[in-house]
């Protein structure tokens, strides 16, 4: 059974890895329901199954956001100004999130989510047009940005609620900087980044959490199931950098309406599961 989940997660990790670079997502949005599929059979306590699937989410995520991040920085598709921006506000976020995960009910915070990303990617649907003005470029001070209080609120939210989920952030992040006209190849790259703090601070909460918890099983490091753990990096860091390769050559309305009805789906799936 142990060598099964293994060998999942290792082709679970190529789909992940690709619509990272593609997405700008870290993937949590199809590893914790996964592993909440995944994880039973071993055995695991049911109560540690939905936390264990965040935390090892999270911990996927570093490896996979920084493979795609690194790829669209030499891409040149993101935009550092905001990115510094957010940054801060989303570390804090995240860690934040980690520590009130067992505090608030799981079933709301789901439902919550999923109303609020089928909203977003909804309106993001709805605005595809929008998305051939694809002229703005954001490097210099000159450029017109949200004001750094909505930046860092828009950062801390996104860290808080990515944390609870177990995912990089990009479902919200993506929509909402798009929103405020930042290019969507931009937005996906600040995204790439966002997550990778999002991730490295949310699983180190994670695996503080769970150090001295009982029944975690065996290859276990806190809330983060390292068999799954390994499994999902071995190929997401590979074909993340293929995603975005891909996103560099569909074009924005392509990747836009793709991106709008994935996360409809998603929502859907997780209002009726």
């Amino acid at each position: 059974m142990l060598l099964s989940i293994f060998l999942i997660c290792v082709l679970l990790g190529s789909v992940v890895g690709f619509c990272a670079g593609l997405l700008g997502i870290g993937g949590g949005l199809i590893i914790v329901p996964a592993l909440v599929y995944l994880l039973p059979p071993l055995g695991i306590d049911h109560n540690l199954v939905m936390p264990m699937a965040l935390g090892t989410s999270l911990a996927t995520i570093v490896i996979t956001s920084f493979s795609a991040a690194l790829a669209h920085h030499r891409n040149k598709n993101i935009p550092w100004l905001l990115a510094k921006q957010l940054i801060i506000a989303i570390a804090l976020g995240s860690l934040l999130g980690a520590f009130i995960a067992d505090v608030l009910s799981v079933d709301a915070l789901k439902n919550t989510f999923a109303i609020a990303v089928f909203l977003l990617s909804s309106y993001m649907f709805f605005t595809i047009h929008n998305a051939s003005k694809n002229k703005v470029i954001i490097n210099n001070e000159d450029e017109k940005l949200p004001s750094n209080i909505i930046v860092k609120g828009i950062g801390f939210f996104t860290g808080i609620l990515a944390s609870l989920m177990g995912i990089a952030g990009g479902a919200v992040l993506v929509p909402v900087l798009s929103s405020f006209k930042v290019p969507l190849r931009q937005a996906i790259g600040v995204s790439t980044v966002s997550g990778m703090v999002v991730a490295i601070f949310g699983a180190s909460g994670y695996v503080i959490a769970g150090f001295g918890e009982a029944n975690l099983p065996e290859y276990s490091l806190g809330f983060v199931y390292l068999p799954a753990l390994l499994g999902i990096i071995i190929t997401s860091s590979f074909f993340a950098p293929i995603g975005v390769k891909s996103a560099s050559k569909l074009p924005v309305r392509t990747i836009k309406k793709s991106f709008a009805i994935f996360l409809m789906l998603v929502a859907v799936k997780m209002i009726l599961s």
